[in-house]
């Protein structure tokens, strides 16, 4: 055998994405790039790492066992290069965060300069729905989360960063119509949805609930982009947090519409399970966020504080 460490990165990231061309993304490399380290990992086996159905890659079994050894071998190697700096007096490691999807808007802005701060620092940042953001952290995959809605069925310690306001917002076409025609908005327009368990949708529910509003039709989304698009689009109406439509208000695509009770405003919470063990590059993260987090709100999110 006489395999790479680098043909062996190039592996595991196609057997995480099951795509090449989500790997060849990851690693910033060319499609060819990655497909000729591909074949000349599997000229090394005489089983077969990958196979191609319907103009779709799967990972064999074998390919599965590769690439869980593979993630070792470079565990280890990173290790060694921590280690290296770690003797060289610099903060090294690996940090992995889980962040609910509005929240790619929020974390990048209190991580940025601690990651220029410390170069020895990897981050992984997993943004994906609430169920699994929670689900990392309660199977101990992440340091961190970022979510708008502490799980009660895990015992947390956490860091409010930033309030989450979500407003009742539409298209300014949608809006003329509404107004030209003089009827009610959740009853005679479509109501957009975020998926069922997503901390927005549990907030939409609550307070049409809440405020007994005659929504009558309804359409589901499974993200928040989706959703925006949907509502510039002109689909309908929908309540979404202002975090991630601070352009499309400043063009004119979106607006938000005044309404009793609204926005509704909960807090953007960095969690970490209350018995975990933090790693020295975890707890720097956590000293540099209590420091330095009122500075971050007032320098970065100014305008978002006047809403």
């Amino acid at each position: 055998m006489n395999y790479t460490l680098h043909q062996l990165r190039v592996f595991l990231k196609i057997a995480e994405n099951q795509s090449i061309t989500k790997a060849s993304e990851d690693l910033l490399l060319t499609q060819p790039a990655v497909s000729i380290q591909l074949k000349k990992l599997q000229d090394q086996f005489p089983i077969p790492l990958t196979e191609v159905v319907g103009r779709r890659l799967y990972i064999t079994d074998f390919g599965r066992e590769i690439a869980k050894t593979a993630e070792k071998i470079l565990n280890e190697v990173d290790a060694i290069d921590y280690k290296v700096m770690a003797y060289k007096k610099q903060l090294a490691g690996r940090m992995k965060i889980s962040i609910a999807s509005t929240g790619k808007y929020v974390m990048p802005y209190f991580l940025s300069a601690f990651m220029r701060q410390h170069r020895g620092v990897d981050l992984v940042m997993d943004v994906t729905n609430k169920t699994y953001v929670i689900k990392s952290l309660e199977n101990n995959e992440v340091d961190f989360a970022l979510v708008s809605e502490i799980p009660e069925q895990l015992k947390t310690e956490r860091v409010q960063l930033l309030q989450n306001k979500l407003f009742l917002i539409g298209s300014p076409s949608l809006r003329q119509e509404q107004q030209k025609t003089g009827g009610g908005l959740f009853k005679d327009f479509p109501f957009l949805y975020r998926e069922e368990g997503s901390a927005t949708r549990n907030a939409m529910v609550g307070f049409i609930r809440d405020n007994n509003l005659p929504v009558t039709k309804k359409m589901q989304l499974t993200s928040n982009e989706a959703l925006k698009q949907a509502v510039i689009a002109g689909l309908g109406f929908s309540i979404m947090p202002l975090i991630g439509i601070k352009n499309e208000l400043r063009n004119g695509e979106l607006e938000i519409i005044p309404y009793k009770g609204l926005p509704i405003v909960t807090q953007w919470n960095l969690i970490w399970l209350s018995a975990k063990n933090l790693s020295p590059v975890a707890s720097a993260f956590l000293e540099y966020i209590q420091e330095e987090k009122a500075r971050i709100v007032r320098d970065t999110f100014d305008w978002y504080e006047k809403y």
